[in-house]
């Protein structure tokens, strides 16, 4: 394994430019424990996240709690590349990395409640996220659907734009370099539930206990002992990533074909 570095990073599509929700935690190769990475200015901004990454360098490997692709029909069937640009064409105006105008741009595409008809005919899920349902881990949801809790679509268009203007290598859809950093799209669920747990991690008994099946140490005495959700996914996917990136078959999931990786790209740690 290259990578010496390790960061995690909870996503927000919000309006706004101060999201609570967004969270970034890092860890070095070892078995230290994950640190949160503190904003500049007590909130991150998405902004910040993609300027902070910017100074960056050296092997790092960046987990991102968001879509990076949609599934593969029409209009959407052309390399994400090019969707990541209309994407930052179209909303380009719109301050820190909002994606919401091109939601309006490609209306006939997205579920936003009932006046659009059967949730499941827009509901399209990528083949990463169906081989995520069929492991009976989880039940996905589709980036189209933009209504709901659970709902991801408006932090996937954010996404878009931050990889479209971060320019790094993005896994799956650029080979993989054999030095500098890398940013991939991980479902932080996915690294709590390697670790046993279902649901989200709130409390440090938990997520001491999660962080020690991925082999690292305990968050330290100060840390807090109850914390937003969005904490504990940053954390446990930074140390879940520094357990898992040496294993081949994350990297060579079976039904991953050039053709997806070009287009709608696949969640790292689902194979």
């Amino acid at each position: 394994m290259r990578f010496s570095r390790f960061v995690g990073i909870d996503w927000s599509g919000a309006k706004g430019v101060r999201h609570p929700s967004v969270q970034v935690a890092q860890c070095e190769a070892g078995d230290a424990p994950p640190e949160l990475v503190l904003p500049p200015s007590g909130v991150w901004s998405r902004s910040a996240v993609l300027d902070w990454l910017g100074g960056l360098s050296g092997d790092v490997l960046v987990g991102m709690d968001a879509g990076f692709g949609f599934a593969a029909v029409p209009p959407f069937d052309q390399p994400a590349r090019s969707l990541w640009a209309e994407v930052e064409a179209v909303c380009a105006a719109e301050d820190d990395l909002g994606g919401h105008g091109f939601i309006a741009h490609r209306r006939d595409a997205f579920w936003l409640g009932k006046d659009d008809g059967p949730r499941h005919a827009r509901a399209h899920l990528r083949v990463t996220e169906q081989v995520y349902k069929a492991s009976g881990l989880g039940v996905p949801t589709s980036n189209f659907v933009l209504l709901g809790a659970s709902q991801v679509g408006k932090a996937t268009l954010t996404a878009m734009r931050l990889l479209h203007r971060l320019n790094w290598p993005v896994w799956p859809f650029d080979p993989l370099p054999e030095r500098g950093p890398v940013i991939l799209e991980i479902y932080a669920q996915a690294f709590a539930r390697m670790a046993g747990f279902r649901g989200k991690l709130r409390d440090a008994p938990s997520l001491n206990a999660a962080l020690a099946r991925h082999g690292s140490q305990a968050m330290p005495a100060n840390f807090p002992a109850v914390f937003p959700d969005h904490v504990g996914d940053a954390v446990i996917t930074a140390a879940g990533l520094r357990a898992v990136a040496h294993q081949p078959h994350w990297w060579q999931p079976a039904a991953l074909t050039p053709a997806i990786a070009t287009s709608e790209g696949w969640t790292f740690g689902v194979a």
